[in-house]
């Protein structure tokens, strides 16, 4: 479930940031930056797309818990 910081929000920083680990990040830097704000914010669509079809990440599929929080983050309009 979503880890609401004040104001009930999620936070990239604090709750988007943390699912991607650095080698994630580390196969995905040809196309965008995970640990950067404007870049996940910019392709969220097509992140949450990837993560659900299973294409990303590469070794091993994401809890439902993850995909459900990117999803909420994505829904709530990909706050700061």
């Amino acid at each position: 479930m979503a880890s609401p910081g004040e104001g009930g929000e999620l936070s990239f920083e604090r709750d988007i940031k943390p699912l991607f680990r650095p080698s994630d990040r580390d196969a995905m830097m040809s196309a965008f930056d995970l640990f950067d704000y404007a870049d996940v914010a910019d392709n969220a669509d097509a992140i949450v797309g990837a993560v659900r079809s299973g294409q990303m990440p590469c070794d091993e599929p994401w809890p439902d818990s993850q995909v459900d929080k990117l999803q909420q983050w994505i829904d709530a309009g990909t706050p700061a």
